[in-house]
Formats: structure tokens, sequence, C-alpha cells
């Protein structure tokens, strides 16, 4: 059978340009352009790179041997080149295995970041809800660990209110009937309580500093403001028995006469129940609590300063033992924020590298094709370990020129700066 000249053009040509024959069917079917979404979707991940590099791996094979005839070292160019291509190979199925390592590690890495972020939630919740409480028990140990008596001032003026509260509504009554007799305008309760109010919590807590004040005088056994303080103290008594505890013996009256047959009271008989009542109120309450509560609130008032006594010891080790224990708190949510932020750094990292290099291997593959054909070497060493071969090295090619005046006999050395 003889071939023409016309026929073996037309084979040299089809050898020449081989890609032409599966490149467009190649690219077409990774495009999958008339696929369903989800397939076309998988394909274009999967496939339309890989593809471009092989056919880009193909068309520049044609040269690279065509130019073993012109070059020395061809035994080496050739096993370079197909050295290249098994880089293309092992970069194209690194490739398939990386897609898939990385939406792996994108999994696990998401699951840690919702787990650490419900746990975050979950301490700071926590902290939250347990905060009132730690305030309330810090503000309780000082308050029992402290020399000023602050619960028997809290409990004195507490009581004081209670007093004050229950003579303002007895006493409301008589006080709007004497203001309106001597105004000739009937007053609204409502407008009298709030002064009457604060009138008498001056009142009440006034008793209290008289009271105090005649102890003082006993314990210092001075006759003379004893005399003088006792006759403030009648007075004081008087004033409160006829206008404050009278009203609310008045105000008993009638529920004594539910449950009691003939009963009746004389005016002296309730002024002798009011002193009795005055002076059991005021002994129950004093000394329980205003003994240790009203100095210090006189003390306060006027302007003296509060004496504390020596601290004890225990009182000194527990302080700086709640300070130790704050600041190892602080020390140790610092430490659990920088863990944090070091493992947020690292999964970044790990995703960053498992997203870049896979397709990287195969770029870096395909330009080696080139750097094969133009230079004789590969200007990347496959396979990529991690980011840092990217990111911190400097490629440096020697010049050709500087090998046998210009002919390159060999590989060119790669040269990593780090």
């Amino acid at each position: 059978m003889i071939i023409n000249a016309e026929g073996i053009a037309t084979i040299l040509l089809y050898i020449l340009l081989f890609p032409t024959l599966f490149q467009e069917a190649f690219i077409e079917f990774a495009w999958a352009a008339g696929d369903p979404v989800v397939l076309m979707s998988f394909k274009r991940l999967f496939l339309l790179l890989p593809v471009f590099a092989v056919v880009l791996g193909c068309w520049v094979t044609i040269p690279a041997l065509l130019t073993v005839l012109f070059r020395h070292n061809r035994k080496e160019y050739v096993n370079s080149l197909f050295l290249t291509w098994w880089d293309l190979g092992r970069a194209i199925v690194s490739f398939w295995g990386g897609i898939i390592q990385f939406f792996f590690n994108l999994s696990i890495a998401l699951l840690e970041l919702i787990k650490l972020t419900l746990a975050g939630l979950w301490y700071s919740l926590h902290s939250l809800l347990l905060m009132p409480f730690k305030m309330v028990g810090r503000a309780s140990s000082k308050v029992v660990q402290s020399n000023i008596p602050w619960i028997a001032v809290f409990l004195t003026l507490f009581w004081v209110l209670i007093e004050t509260t229950i003579f303002t509504y007895v006493t409301t009554p008589l006080v709007v009937d004497t203001l309106s007799n001597i105004t000739g305008d009937q007053l609204s309760i409502a407008f009298v309580r709030i002064p009457l109010f604060t009138f008498l919590f001056f009142i009440v807590m006034g008793s209290y500093a008289v009271l105090s004040t005649l102890v003082d005088s006993v314990h210092q056994k001075n006759i003379g403001q004893i005399m003088s303080i006792a006759v403030i103290e009648i007075i004081v008594l008087s004033v409160e028995v006829v206008f404050l505890y009278r009203e609310f013996v008045d105000a008993l009256i009638p529920w004594f006469a539910m449950y009691a047959t003939d009963f009746t009271i004389s005016m002296t008989g309730i002024l002798i129940f009011s002193a009795f009542m005055w002076f059991g109120i005021r002994s129950l309450s004093w000394f329980l609590f205003a003994s240790y509560g009203t100095p210090t609130i006189m003390a306060v008032i006027q302007g003296n300063g509060l004496e504390l006594a020596k601290k004890s010891k225990a009182t000194d080790q527990s302080r700086p033992r709640d300070a130790k224990n704050d600041r190892d708190f602080s020390i140790g949510l610092i430490e659990s924020i920088k863990k944090d932020a070091e493992w947020v750094q690292e999964k970044g990292d790990l995703l960053l590298a498992s997203f870049m290099l896979p397709p990287l291997q195969i770029i870096a593959a395909a330009v080696n094709f080139c750097t094969l054909l133009t230079n004789g070497s590969h200007l990347f060493s496959l396979p990529f370990k991690d980011l840092k071969d990217i990111r911190q090295s400097r490629v440096r090619m020697e010049s050709p020129a500087k090998n046998n005046g210009g002919m390159s006999k060999g590989p060119v050395k790669i040269m990593h700066d780090h």
C-alpha cells in the first residue's frame, strides 16, 4: 500500500495536534453545561481543573518531545518529562482527596466551633446567673467580717421605717382633722402622709439617739448629764406615748371590745398601756440591734468618723485569699481566651492549607511542564506539604547562561530561601 505525501502530512498533523481529538469533548464533559445543577457542580469542582492541566500537559509535551533531538541531556530530560506527568497525576489524585479532606476538616471545625460557642454561652450564662449570688456572698462576707456593725445599722433603719410606717397610718386621720380644723379646708390623706412620714421618721430616729446618749452617760458615770438626758428622755416618752402609742392603742380598743364583754378602759389606762408598749418595744429593739446600730448612725451623722477595731488574723487572711481567687480566676480566663485564639488560628491554617494546597498542586504541576520545556527543569518541588512551601519560600532559578556559555546541560537547580 503506497502512502502519498499528503497522507503522511495528515498523520504527522494528527500526531502533532493529537490534543484536538479529545480536548473539546473533555472540556465540555467537565463543564457540564447541560447537566443538573448538582452534577454540574461536582463535575466542575472535581474535573475542570484537572482536565485543563492534562490538556496543557499534552500541548506542552509535543514540543518537549520534539526538542529532545536537540538536547544534550536527552535521557535526563525524558526522565524529567515522565516525572512531570507523574507529578501531575499525583497532584490530581491529591486534589480529589484534598477536596474531601477540606470538607471533612471544615465539618470538624464547624462542630468544634459550635461546641466552643455553646460552651462560651453556657459559661457566660452561668457566670451571669451566679453573679448576683457571688456579689451577695462577697457583700455578706464583708459585712460579717467587718468591724462596723452594718447588720445592726440596717436592722435599726429597717425597724425605724416599719415603726414610722405604722404610726403614719395610725395618726394620719388625727393630723388630717387637726390641720383641716386649723385651715378650714379639707386636706387629702395622700397630701398629708408624705410630710408626716418624714417627720415621724426623724422623731423615731431621735428617740433612739436620746436613748443611746443616755446609755453613754451612764457608762461614763456623768451624773449631771444623766439627769439632763433622763429629763429629755421622759419628755420624749411622753410625746411618743401621747401622740403615737396612744393612737396605736386606740386603734386596738375595738379589737379588744370585740372579744371581751363590757370592756372599758379609761384614759389613764390607755396611757399606762401605751407607756408599757413603748418601753417593751424600745427594750427589745435596743438590746437586739439598736444599741449597736444607733451609735454608728450618730457617728456618721455627726461626722465624727467610725473607729475601727484592730482586725483579726482571720479577716486579714480571708481578704488576700479572696483577692488571690479573683486573680486566679482572671488569669484562668485570660489563658482560656489565649488557648481559644490559638485553636482558632491553628484550625484556620489547617483549613486554609487544605483549601489552597490541592488546586495549587495541579497548577504547579502544569507550570512545571512549561518550565521543563523552556529551561529543562522543574520550577516547583512537588508535592507541597504545607503553606510554608508557598508563603515562606522564594524560588530562584539559575540562569542557563551561566552553565557552559549559555547551554543547559542538566536540570536547573532549585534553591529555597527560608
